[in-house]
């Protein structure tokens, strides 16, 4: 990371922050459209990111990241967007949804989680029989597309390597667990 932003994190100059604050808001506004949440939410999100970020500088956990600030930012935020859609998801049942397809609407029909196919179901059965660091670690490849670096920054891995190790690990497990 830049050492510079890395500093300016680290410092308690109001303008300083605000500056870096403001660095990369706009942008992450416009990324977070894609997942259909408000302004509102989107900025509270962000806001929760910066001072995700702002708390790990402190903490000198920053000091060896390679990646930009940018990417950094950008993946805590989207952990905490999927988050909030977790959470929404839990509140609110959705029955359809309608899309804007060019001029036309398009109605897609959301099929609620009583209808998941057989492996689906088990597939979900033995994910929650393996240990939280795995899930995460699974989750986080597959179902939110991180890298392996990515997942280290995000999760707090010392490296790579120790990420590449626990994905196998947790693979492994996974799979003895579906051949029975």
């Amino acid at each position: 990371m830049d050492k510079t932003a890395l500093n300016d994190l680290k410092s308690s100059d109001r303008l300083k922050l605000k500056v870096l604050y403001n660095l990369y808001r706009g942008e992450f506004l416009n990324f977070g459209k894609r997942y259909n949440l408000d302004q509102d939410t989107l900025s509270d999100v962000y806001q929760e990111a910066f001072l995700a970020l702002r708390k790990r500088a402190l903490q000198g956990k920053l000091d060896a990241i390679d990646s930009s600030m940018k990417t950094y930012l950008f993946g805590i935020g989207k952990f905490k967007i999927y988050d909030e859609l977790k959470l929404r998801k839990r509140e609110v049942s959705y029955e359809s949804q309608l899309h804007v397809v060019g001029d036309e609407y398009a109605e897609i029909k959301i099929e609620p989680d009583s209808e998941l196919t057989e492996k689906q179901e088990l597939m979900r059965k033995y994910l929650k029989e393996l240990g939280e660091k795995c899930r995460q670690v699974l989750t986080m490849f597959y179902y939110r597309g991180l890298n392996i670096k990515e997942i280290a920054e995000e999760a707090g891995y010392n490296n790579e390597n120790v990420v590449k190790a626990q994905k196998s690990r947790c693979l492994k497990t996974l799979r003895q667990l579906c051949n029975g």
